[in-house]
């Protein structure tokens, strides 16, 4: 991946086509919360507009990113997306196209009214047609870090629930057990690619990266039943 100017090249995938007709999708309703798509290069590179910003994807943070106001900024440009590609050809018969790797990582910040906040996602690589629910539990799993790494199970509940109204979202009884579900296909994910031999998921793999995500999951089932009172 390269930048050019204002633009970013990056190599053609097998889901090219879907993400740049999800963005063409966004682009056509409005929406800046993503990268614009401008077809094929010479070399047979994507090309997407740089969205010029912070990325947080380094372990240390301004507390802007980690606060109360930008977990739900991030809810609410998450809901925006979705609403635009609900009863989509490209959302087929799932509720909505989903991202599908939503993390600091893969977020944009900038000053808003002085203050660091969210302001568009990057790398739709993983998108595909899925439930909102899907999207909503990523999130969660993300942007709060749920794992043995939180110090206050309490306040890592009032931010799932925080993360949940800023969203709208109707089936929150569901919300835990998504992330569950989420970590736990990561984890198998990573192990299964990795035995196959694929070099990036082997560096992940003997990174500690499953074994990190098997922690996450032992911390979200442990406190479970505290996340869930708190989506009641």
């Amino acid at each position: 991946m390269v930048r050019v100017g204002a633009t970013v090249r990056r190599p053609a995938s097998a889901g090219t086509r879907f993400v740049g007709e999800l963005l063409r999708l966004l682009e056509a309703g409005g929406w800046p919360g993503a990268p614009r798509y401008h077809g094929i290069d010479e070399k047979g590179r994507e090309v997407l507009t740089y969205l010029d910003g912070h990325v947080a994807w380094q372990p240390r943070q301004p507390p802007e990113v980690h606060s109360d106001g930008s977990l739900r900024r991030v809810a609410q440009l998450v809901r925006e997306f979705h609403d635009l590609t609900a009863g989509t050809e490209l959302a087929g018969s799932h509720e909505v196209v989903c991202h599908n790797d939503l993390a600091p990582r893969n977020t944009v910040y900038r000053p808003v009214g002085g203050v660091l906040r969210p302001v568009a996602f990057i790398d739709w690589d993983l998108a595909a047609p899925g439930e909102r629910i899907h999207d909503v539990a990523h999130v969660c799993w993300q942007y709060l870090g749920l794992g043995p790494g939180v110090e206050d199970a309490s306040e890592a509940a009032r931010r799932l629930r925080l993360i949940a109204d800023a969203y709208g979202l109707t089936n929150r009884r569901e919300l835990v057990s998504v992330i569950l579900w989420w970590q736990d296909r990561c984890r198998r994910g990573i192990e299964a690619a990795a035995g196959s031999g694929d070099p990036a998921m082997i560096r992940l793999r003997d990174a500690g990266v499953v074994a990190e995500v098997r922690q996450a999951y032992q911390w979200v089932a442990e406190h479970r039943p505290h996340l869930d009172r708190a989506l009641r």
